[in-house]
């Protein structure tokens, strides 16, 4: 399909551009940053206006496109710029560069995140420019129902990319198949949120055969370790028994990608008794195989990215509920999808976890 271009004539009238000036380095001090200006509660935040938006936050606009195309049932979104965006030390006190952002857009429609697809990061700039398409396959009438998300993130190598900002827009609240470009303030996010990326599993028992099997089929919004394109995820599986690793597969690398498709299996021959009192250790790392500065800063070591651990010493109620269903599916395979955590969270709550590092 063809990028649709947008009608200049539905643009919205743009607020002249502010000039901010970046502090010197000197000025640049965590004590002078005022935090209250950028927390907002959610009811307060839904009555301002765009204008009130951007005067109080002070995050910056986001500049986009949408477009229904009828014929094919597409929903088309353009990611065009950004513009203003405050430096990091603004949001992050513990970021290293502390003037410049690494941006990029993670665009998705609530309220199931149907397809979450993300931009090119942009580097050291607080004016990114993306001119980047992306398409929905989806009803219009379904499209009536749902919200475009749009989350404003600053990639960092070294820790959990930070939220920027926000933009929500009921997709019922514009004209989409007469299509236009449109600025928008962004607003404070949830700074709790942890967003990791997402693995789907499959479980399958065979208690004659002792055998357990873990098929890993596919993960999806992976949190990115390179700047430059994707990355380079694999799975491993440990087995842990006693609090003590005994046995670790691992899937093929899948390049460049953080939406890989693995459909592959790993298997452990289990008894009954291990099984009920012992967990199935299961995480994901990628492995860094882009030359670059970030792979030299790593020291050849595979990034972590996200953890789960199922079984008796599980990582949360999805964990738990999953393994339960294995257990009463018995020669049937029970797959799930799981929210990837951190390893500080699994190891507070889990000692297989604590186990293997």
């Amino acid at each position: 399909m063809k990028p649709i271009e947008f009608w200049t004539a539905n643009r919205e009238n743009v607020q002249p551009r502010s000039k901010r000036r970046l502090p010197s380095e000197s000025e640049i001090s965590v004590e002078n940053f005022q935090r209250e200006l950028y927390e907002v509660e959610p009811d307060e935040e839904s009555c301002l206006t765009d204008e009130e938006k951007l005067a109080q936050f002070q995050l910056g606009q986001l500049h986009f496109g949408l477009r229904y195309d009828v014929s094919t049932k597409v929903l088309v979104v353009k990611m065009i710029e950004a513009r203003d965006l405050p430096p990091p030390y603004c949001l992050d006190e513990t970021k290293q560069d502390m003037a410049h952002s690494n941006p990029y857009c993670k665009i998705s429609l609530l309220p199931d995140q149907k397809a979450s697809q993300q931009t090119t990061v942009q580097r050291k700039t607080q004016e990114p420019v993306w001119n980047e398409y992306f398409s929905y396959d989806i009803d219009y009438q379904e499209s009536q129902e749902r919200t475009l998300e749009i989350l404003l993130k600053d990639f960092d190598k070294f820790s959990r990319h930070r939220l920027i900002g926000k933009v929500l827009l009921p997709l019922n609240t514009v004209n989409l198949i007469k299509g236009g470009h449109m600025w928008k303030p962004l607003s404070p996010g949830n700074k709790e949120c942890k967003d990791l990326g997402e693995l789907l599993l499959s479980l399958n028992y065979l208690p004659s055969a002792g055998r357990l099997t873990v098929d890993i089929i596919k993960a999806k919004g992976l949190l990115q370790t390179d700047i430059v394109g994707g990355s380079d995820p694999f799975v491993r599986v440990t087995l842990v028994h006693m609090e003590k690793p005994i046995k670790t597969r691992k899937t093929s690398c899948k390049k460049n990608t953080i939406d890989p498709v693995f459909n592959e299996s790993v298997s452990f021959n289990l008894t009954q008794q291990q099984v009920r009192r012992n967990p199935a250790f299961l995480y994901i790392e990628r492995e860094n195989r882009i030359v670059s500065v970030w792979d030299h800063n790593s020291k050849s070591k595979d990034d972590f990215v996200g953890r789960i651990v199922i079984g008796h010493h599980h990582t949360g109620p999805q964990e738990f509920q999953h393994w339960e269903r294995m257990l009463q599916s018995q020669r049937s395979p029970v797959a799930q999808w799981h929210s990837l955590k951190s390893r500080a969270e699994c190891d507070q709550v889990s000692v297989a976890s604590i186990a293997v590092h």
